[in-house]
């Protein structure tokens, strides 16, 4: 709590060379003093520990604070000079060292730095004039009609790059070049238009002032133009350019900030609000291409929902949904058949479905999703009309559109009164353009068991009678995928039903007992649903050879096999691997070959149940036999996602059990193992507190240990791996012990560096390893021997250190036994007496 102790703590530590804990040290005397001249002293200090972190903003701070105080502090006027120096404040590191020659004329060092900033600034000016020639030329040669075409072309180039150096972009701006820049554009020349663009986006990447100024000065309306034409680079060229700005306007530019030097803060709100209402009017202008609307739909894409949901501000998400819902459901509600329809390309669609989805997804409350669903729901109202079909269709395809998007606002659409009927009648329509939309809705409808159930009992029929009239061959394809998927979802959920796999909460016996005594109702267990039942029908499932079915669905079309018709299927699949005697049958009728499409794509919990089901597998079978060939490197991917603390601990456990039968076939899987990055998971596990995961995660290590790379993350300098091996060799847990055991005799025999490293890591080395050698476990005694062994063999000196403890008392004990059982024991124990005597550290008895 005394500022000048602590300031003599970070005097110490700075001759130390620890930086950061005397930064500390005097960040912490700042706080506590009142002293003006103390404070100087402490802000001068940490200054200079800046410089030496080779924090410079930092250090020309606090310098600049100290002669706040008092203006002819020499050190501190120094220390910024060297600071402004390397921020490449030239001129201001000049008057800082000027300054300090006149304080004290006769310092050599002032006076060389004097000279050597002197001769930088002149230089400095030297490239400047250079670089404003080379501007100067650049536009001569490409605004002249009569320079030839290469050497126009070179000095468009050289435009550009010069453009993305921080000098070169701001020699540009400076010489008039925006105005100039535009006058290219407007030359309509292709090369000429996109090498401008594309400078201009140079120019402001990074630099907030810069871009602002730039945005105003070409005006929003002329970048959007640019965007919205037909030649595919300048279109690409121009939305780069506006996410350049976009990126400095959100205070996500390179820029730096140091401090008092960093110009005055600009309110942005107002250009990125005008930004986005430009590109929703875009999205539904007739003049705009196809290609310009896929564009305005990428910016809003990635600019407007939050990148990270920990940021409470969500309210680009509400300006866009208060502003641009609408036009956002007109696209999606576009019919490329009809003759009023706007220019698209194949992805506008799908792009606009998916803005709709992460919209919906940024909002934060009921009330804001409620607001989402009424303007939804009054553009349906206000298309449907029984005079207009054309109409009536914009709002069946714009349901269709929300259904690729946010699923569940599709489906609160779908039971507005009407719209499934409406949808059903529009089959038996004569038109094809009626069929086509009305079959694609039913398509993305018939995903939802209520909604197939509908389909099936109303529209089945009329969808057989669609696929027998027309010629239509996209028609005909829908109206089929339509009742398969239908029929394909309603069998997977009746199997979920059968085998009772769907996501139940485990009911807390004392809440039950205050929920009955507030009269709330409770929901019962049905008896069918009792564990018993349950696997009665799992096993007669199996009989009937469920597992041939399960595998030909997964096989169906992409079309057909919807996301939630794979994780209907992933469940049931899951429900059938719970007893291990099953997973053989399962495995012999291509279960294991089905699960994993089923554990790479689809919903999160598909994916999530698949892997389970995997590591169920994997955990007991022979991989060759459950995944032949190839196929075995691909499950690696799906046990690893189970590694991490939002699983479950059966998850956790069942994963590294599969992963650890993995790692002892082959090194080949040992490196993909540790490709897909599961080393640190890993790790962690050895930690946990539980000690069945403990033991898998640690088994697991054992076997990968023997992977040259893995060896070598253990070899590397700064970390604990090996400690945590050695410590887990003294654990009471026999299993444990074993394995870590295992995995620290293969390294020390591997690498002869941890032998030396084992001695390091913990004081506690020499007893785990006397403990290991006396163990009454026979196989943890012989790894431990086998360690010893592998200490001795590597280094003479260390050889020594283990001979003069009671290590040579025990391997001489164990050397005199005479035990058929653990003559591989005796044996070890001979080899490592035989190494000493080979050194010369022990003698034979006979002599």
């Amino acid at each position: 709590e005394d500022p000048i102790q602590l300031k003599e703590e970070g005097n110490k530590y700075f001759q130390a060379n620890d930086y950061e804990k005397a930064v500390q040290s005097y960040t912490q005397a700042i706080k506590l003093n009142k002293d003006k001249a103390l404070q100087a002293v402490l802000y001068r200090n940490r200054a200079a520990c800046f410089l030496k972190k080779e924090e410079y903003a930092k250090a020309a701070s606090d310098a600049s604070r100290v002669i706040d105080i008092n203006s002819s502090d020499i050190k501190a006027l120094y220390r910024r000079s060297q600071a402004l120096e390397k921020l490449g404040k030239l001129d201001q590191a000049f008057k800082d060292a000027q300054k300090c020659a006149t304080l004290e004329p006769r310092n050599k060092n002032f006076q060389e730095t004097l000279r050597r900033l002197g001769a930088n600034i002149q230089e400095k000016l030297r490239i400047q004039f250079s670089t404003d020639l080379r501007v100067q030329k650049m536009f001569e040669i490409l605004l002249d009609e009569n320079s030839d075409k290469e050497k126009r072309e070179k000095a468009a180039n050289n435009l550009i790059i010069l453009g993305r150096e921080e000098a070169g972009a701001e020699r540009i701006f400076q010489n008039n070049g925006v105005s100039l820049l535009l006058q290219l554009i407007e030359t309509k020349n292709p090369e000429l238009v996109l090498a401008a663009v594309r400078t201009l986006s140079e120019m402001c990447t990074g630099h907030k002032a810069r871009a602002t100024a730039i945005l105003h000065h070409l005006g929003i309306d002329n970048i959007c133009m640019w965007m919205s034409v037909d030649n595919e680079e300048i279109s690409l060229a121009a939305c780069s350019l506006l996410q350049a700005i976009t990126d400095c306007l959100l205070g996500q530019g390179k820029e730096e900030h140091h401090g008092k030097e960093e110009a005055v803060v600009l309110d942005t709100k107002k250009d990125l609000r005008m930004i986005t209402m430009r590109l929703l009017d875009m999205l539904v202008s007739k003049k705009v291409s196809g290609q310009g609307r896929d564009r305005a739909l990428n910016l809003l894409n990635k600019n407007i929902p939050r990148k990270d949901l920990k940021d409470h501000d969500n309210s680009r998400t509400i300006f866009v949904i208060d502003n641009g819902l609408k036009k956002i459901l007109k696209v999606v509600g576009q019919i490329p058949e009809l003759p009023d329809c706007l220019p698209l390309t194949e992805n506008t669609q799908l792009s606009a479905s998916v803005l709709l989805n992460k919209l919906y997804d940024d909002l934060r409350c009921d009330p804001e999703r409620d607001n989402y669903r009424v303007i939804c729901e009054e553009y349906i109202k206000s298309k449907v009309d029984p005079q207009d079909m054309d109409k009536t269709l914009h709002a069946i395809q714009m349901v269709s559109g929300v259904l690729q998007g946010p699923f569940d606002l599709g489906n609160k659409l779908l039971g507005m009164k009407g719209v499934m009927e409406m949808m059903v009648a529009l089959c038996g329509s004569e038109r094809e353009i009626d069929q086509l939309v009305a079959v694609e809705a039913l398509i993305h409808a018939s995903t939802k068991l209520s909604r197939a159930t509908f389909i099936i009992s109303n529209g089945v029929a009329l969808l057989k009678e669609i696929y027998k009239k027309t010629k239509n061959e996209k028609i005909k394809i829908r109206a089929l995928v339509t009742s398969d998927k239908t029929i394909l979802y309603s069998v997977a959920s009746v199997l979920v039903n059968c085998t009772n796999s769907y996501d139940t909460t485990e009911l807390v016996p004392e809440l039950v007992q205050l929920a009955k005594f507030s009269k709330q109702h409770v929901p019962e267990e049905h008896p069918k649903d009792k564990k018993d039942f349950v696997v009665k029908r799992v096993k007669r499932l199996l009989k009937a050879g469920v597992v041939s079915a399960l595998a030909c669905m997964v096989k169906a079309d992409s079309a057909i096999l919807t996301d939630q018709s794979k994780e209907l299927i992933a469940r049931v699949f899951l429900a059938l691997c719970e007893d291990p005697k099953d997973r053989g049958t399962i495995v012999a009728e291509g279960g294991g070959k089905a699960l994993i499409p089923l554990a790479l794509e689809g919903t999160e919990v598909g994916k999530i149940k698949a892997s389970h089901a995997l590591a169920k597998i994997a955990a007991i079978s022979n991989p060759d036999m459950a995944f032949p060939g190839e196929r075995v490197y691909e499950v690696v991917r799906p046990l690893v996602s189970l590694l991490n603390t939002e699983r479950d601990g059966l998850q956790n456990y069942e994963a590294l059990l599969g992963l650890t039968n993995f790692s002892g076939r082959s090194d080949k899987l040992r490196t993909k193992i540790v490709k897909e990055k599961a080393l640190p998971d890993i790790e962690n596990y050895m930690f946990e507190n539980h000690d069945q995961l403990r033991q898998a995660a640690t088994e697991c290590m054992c076997n990968l240990v023997v992977n040259k790379e893995v060896q070598e993350r253990f070899v590397a300098d700064g970390n604990d791996r090996l400690k945590l091996v050695v410590l887990l060799c003294g654990e009471d847990d026999e299993k444990v012990q074993v394995a870590a055991a295992g995995a620290l005799a293969m390294l020390t025999a591997a690498q002869k560096k941890l032998c030396s490293k084992m001695t390091e890591v913990t004081t506690q080395w020499l007893e785990i390893l006397q403990r290991l050698c006396l163990h009454d476990n026979m196989e943890v005694q012989h790894r431990g021997l086998v360690v010893a062994f592998n200490l001795i063999n590597a280094d003479k000196d260390l050889a020594k250190k283990l001979v003069e403890t009671e290590l040579l008392e025990i391997l001489t004990y164990i050397g005199k036994q005479e035990d058929a059982k653990k003559q591989h024991i005796i044996n070890v124990a001979h080899d490592c007496l035989t190494r000493c005597m080979d050194y010369g550290l022990i003698k034979p008895l006979s002599q």
